[in-house]
């Protein structure tokens, strides 16, 4: 496998990705993955495929939202490893080879549109995937120009004007509702919550996520949502503010990994005794470290090791989980985190579905990946959905797992549906996503 990057834009990569340094050795890392991958390329292990495809890798690289980029460009790494040396992608009898192009759009939306540009124009890549968010809309119109297919983590961002985006992995923000409707039901005692976010593309739709789930499980919003600013340092104010109300629960919505950590330590520094949950807890043992394994007990979120027995069920669809798990962990030590597998999880997807349409041609697969309505998620076969809340079915949605923090590891407490909870509950969580302003005819 080979991971290509445009050096114009990561040129300056030797400082550190993040403001606050969470992402361990990332600036070394994200180096690493191109030279280490061009090896790869060049000592042609095992390769019986005779052409390249390229795949798009359009993330944030560096900068505060790194976390929810380059752990998933390692992930690549491995995936595409693995397809190369097992003679690649076959397409309509030819083995194809598989080829990562990355470019680090820093989370905004200029670089976004000039990496989406010079992935499809100039390294002629199949497919785009991208984290999303604010950086989508500048490439949804080059996408809807050019007719090439995008992925995105946050299906949020879809509307009816995106049929070339998908959310085939990824569920955000409605996965959220299977954390909250597990913690009511097994502690039942909890009921209040106060919730904060930044204010941007990812924390509003999540807080109205959160919002309708609290609801439909009872429990009562103690405080208006607080929302601060991307570029806050300081959260000892944010945290007095939320522990005065003297909640059960206090959830971090889906903060960054750069704001989860300062929250966290804060609730610790500040006394806080009560229930946390949270969309993310990247580098949990970051965390434990600077609070304690007492303090993050029970700490509830959505996102799983893979070394846990339970992907280890037959409904999953991650190939060899655990195995994965431990070559990330020995290349990258204590860089896991929620993206490490999901871009790997879309390329199996899109593998399956160009090897079915004998084509790695945009349009072609993403025909065939919609094909029937159904789809193989890493969690178990899932439908496409998402007309009544994004107004166009392509987020593929079933399962998710609900993890929690137990004796300082990540474990999974059981899968719940989606769709379960939204044939229960969509009117409340239509209510909260029109008074966020985040209905799909309110976005466009």
């Amino acid at each position: 496998m080979s991971v290509s990057k445009d050096w114009g834009v990561l040129s300056g990569i030797g400082g550190g990705v993040s403001r606050r340094g969470f992402l361990r050795g990332t600036a070394a890392g994200a180096a690493g993955v191109a030279g280490a991958a061009a090896g790869v390329s060049g000592a042609g292990r095992a390769l019986a495929a005779d052409k390249t495809v390229k795949i798009g890798f359009l993330a944030p690289l560096t900068g505060e939202v790194a976390a929810w980029g380059l752990p998933g460009l390692y992930g690549c790494e491995i995936w595409g490893e693995w397809v190369n040396e097992a003679g690649g992608i076959q397409i309509g009898g030819d083995s194809y080879r598989v080829e990562f192009v990355s470019y680090d759009n820093e989370y905004a939306p200029d670089k976004a549109r000039t990496g989406a540009q010079k992935l499809i124009h100039e390294d002629e890549v199949k497919v785009i995937m991208m984290l999303g968010g604010d950086t989508m809309p500048p490439v949804v119109e080059i996408s809807n120009r050019t007719g090439m297919l995008v992925s995105t983590l946050l299906p949020s961002d879809l509307t009816p004007d995106t049929p070339n985006l998908i959310a085939p992995c990824e569920v955000h923000p409605i996965y959220n509702v299977t954390g909250v409707e597990w913690l009511a039901e097994t502690k039942p005692e909890l009921k209040t919550a106060v919730i904060c976010a930044q204010d941007d593309a990812l924390g509003r739709p999540s807080v109205a996520t959160y919002l309708a789930a609290f609801e439909a499980a009872g429990i009562e919003l103690v405080d208006e949502p607080v929302f601060f600013d991307i570029s806050t340092t300081d959260f000892a104010p944010v945290m007095t503010s939320l522990l005065s109300k003297n909640p059960d629960i206090l959830c971090l919505d889906t903060c960054y990994a750069d704001f989860v950590h300062p929250l966290t330590e804060q609730a610790f520094q500040q006394g806080f005794k009560g229930q946390m949950i949270s969309c993310t807890a990247d580098f949990y043992d970051q965390m434990i470290a600077k609070t304690s394994a007492e303090f993050l007990e029970g700490f509830v979120f959505q996102f799983p090791d893979f070394d846990d027995p339970a992907l280890n069920e037959d409904f999953v669809n991650f190939q060899r989980p655990n195995e994965f798990f431990s070559e990330y962990a020995k290349r990258w030590p204590g860089e896991w985190g929620a993206v490490s597998w999901e871009y790997a999880s879309i390329m199996d997807l899109w593998r399956a579905a160009a090897e079915t349409a004998g084509s790695v041609e945009p349009q072609d697969v993403l025909a065939a990946m919609k094909a029937g309505g159904t789809g193989l998620h890493a969690f178990g076969e899932a439908s496409w959905w998402g007309e009544e809340l994004f107004g166009i079915d392509n987020a593929l949605v079933g399962n998710w797992p609900v993890v929690v923090i137990e004796n300082g590891k990540a474990v999974i407490k059981e899968y719940r549906s989606i769709p379960d909870w939204w044939s229960k509950h969509k009117d409340v969580m239509i209510k909260h996503f029109e008074a966020m302003g985040e209905m799909f005819y309110q976005r466009t």
